[in-house]
């Protein structure tokens, strides 16, 4: 099919085809549709995260497409125009005449469309890394699937973090290992074939040295840090018991640097490896201990459940970093029992609604299959509640109640994700020992080495006690001494003997 050229615009003739104009207005449509997103983007900050994507990514490859269309179709007509005229050219390569303005024009039109291809280029590729870097884009383009995640990373300490710094870091080939990464997962959203939940830990994930050690340096951690708690009993008035420790995660004085305290387990002269029993790594049987300044090494097994010989000579030890304890720093699912006792303390839930505490304990207890199924029976279950049980009550502190729903909702959708399979109870947390067996995986007594040395599970490896007691009833400790726990319900000394997750774990 052959057109006329324009009077005006002298081009070589093999350009005026369908192919060449199809692709030249795939080009122009393009052009200026990436123009008038960039200008959106530009002036609304808040503009929807599909708004990058087409911008810096599709948009940029249509334009690109029908750029490449423009030659193809004249080497076609070209090829089509010989073979009607029967005129074979001797030489291969085309001769550029420029005392004829139909080549001039197209030279002009060459040389200029590609130093401006070139810098458009260069711009695009630069706001697509930045793109594609960006938290916006990692927390919200695969919504489903990224919802949790994202949700929870607002809520943490890493909320200002972008999500590259701890995931990928500095440096081209890590850039290059999640963008092929990244390929293979946006098939599986498209293919609807990925797990629910996410499966951790993640695999090759990068050496915390090289993420969590360029904030947090390790030789200047702080020696001892103080953390108070408030929890709530499940009683009819919600008894309050507090109680405050003194973490240590340093030395006694920073001058010791890391040769005490609990980020001792990083000290450069010692090296901790162990075997997870299996991927998910909530049990450790098999520890190992090296001394890299004299050479000594002690291996610790766990005398209840050993690993077998088989195992151990197969297995690849993994040598024990930040995320081994600190494994979800910014994407942390609260328990029921830690989202309520912060509601009651912030007053967002009325401290002296009876049994408030219980019956929010009572209704997670069991899993929900859809968001909108768990919406609609917080709300009639606690109605419920006070309307059979304190009808007056809910009368006169319907206000209050309805409050205490809204906020339970809220905490439900900050923390768990029915379509997704997310909740607590589906991510273990290390750190500490209540509800997970966190630190309690190698100190726990029963980790034993051949000459009869242990992995301790005293309490004061890690911390002291200092003030505990309930509201107004509290006990404090003097200078540089510590107080024995004293569990808010009278257990004797179960405590002692067993481990927090035996009542704690379950619940719910």
């Amino acid at each position: 099919m052959k057109f006329r050229p324009l009077k005006n615009v002298r081009l070589p003739r093999s350009y005026y085809n369908l192919i060449s104009f199809i692709g030249s207005a795939i080009a122009a449509i393009s052009f200026f549709m990436i123009g008038y997103l960039f200008i959106v983007g530009f002036f609304f900050e808040e503009s929807n995260s599909y708004l990058g994507l087409f911008t810096y990514i599709i948009l940029p490859v249509f334009f690109v497409f029908g750029l490449i269309l423009i030659p193809i179709g004249m080497i076609i007509d070209r090829r089509r125009s010989k073979k009607r005229k029967k005129e074979y050219l001797k030489k291969n390569w085309p001769v550029l005449d420029f005392n004829q303005a139909k080549y001039r024009n197209a030279f002009t039109i060459f040389g200029i469309g590609t130093l401006f291809f070139l810098f458009l280029t260069g711009l695009g590729s630069y706001e697509a890394f930045h793109y594609t870097e960006s938290v916006k884009f990692c927390g919200t383009l695969c919504h489903e699937v990224m919802k949790p995640e994202y949700t929870a990373y607002q809520n943490s300490p890493h909320a200002k973090v972008a999500c590259v710094e701890c995931h990928v870091g500095s440096g081209a080939s890590w850039y290059l290992r999640s963008k092929l990464s990244g390929l293979r997962q946006v098939y599986a959203v498209v293919t609807d074939n990925f797990s629910r939940p996410i499966e951790t830990p993640l695999k090759n994930l990068r050496p915390a040295q090289e993420t969590c050690e360029q904030c947090h340096w390790p030789q200047k951690f702080y020696a001892r840090q103080l953390r108070h708690e408030k929890h709530f009993l499940t009683d009819s008035l919600n008894t309050e018991w507090n109680i405050s420790l003194q973490m240590k995660i340093g030395p006694s004085h920073s001058a010791y640097g890391l040769a005490e305290g609990i980020h001792w387990h990083i000290n450069p002269d010692v090296k901790i490896e162990y075997i997870p029993k299996r991927e998910k790594r909530n049990k450790i049987p098999w520890v190992k201990y090296t001394n890299l300044a004299t050479g000594e090494e002690i291996i610790y097994s766990d005398t209840l459940k050993p690993l077998k010989q088989n195992k151990i000579a197969e297995a690849i030890p993994r040598e024990m970093d930040c995320m081994d304890c600190h494994n979800r720093p910014s994407h942390h699912y609260f328990t029921p029992d830690e989202f309520i006792d912060h509601a009651l303390t912030t007053n967002e839930i009325s401290n002296n609604l009876p049994f408030i505490k219980k019956i929010t304990m009572e209704l997670f207890k069991d899993p929900y299959n859809h968001t909108d199924t768990a919406m609609i029976t917080i709300e009639n279950y606690i109605k419920d509640f006070y309307k059979n049980e304190y009808p007056e009550m809910y009368e006169t502190r319907k206000t209050d109640i309805d409050k205490a729903i809204l906020t339970i909702k809220d905490q439900f959708n900050l923390n768990i994700f029915p379509e997704m399979g997310v909740s607590w109870d589906k991510y273990s947390d290390h750190i500490g020992h209540k509800t997970y067996d966190g630190c309690f995986r190698c100190h726990d007594d029963n980790h034993v080495s051949e000459s009869g040395r242990t992995i301790s599970k005293d309490c004061n490896s890690c911390h002291t006690i200092v003030f505990e007691g309930f509201k107004e009833q509290e006990s404090y400790a003097a200078l540089n001494d510590f107080l024995e726990f004293q569990h808010p319900v009278d257990i004797k000394d179960a405590w002692k003997t067993g481990k927090c997750t035996e009542c704690h774990r379950y619940l719910y």
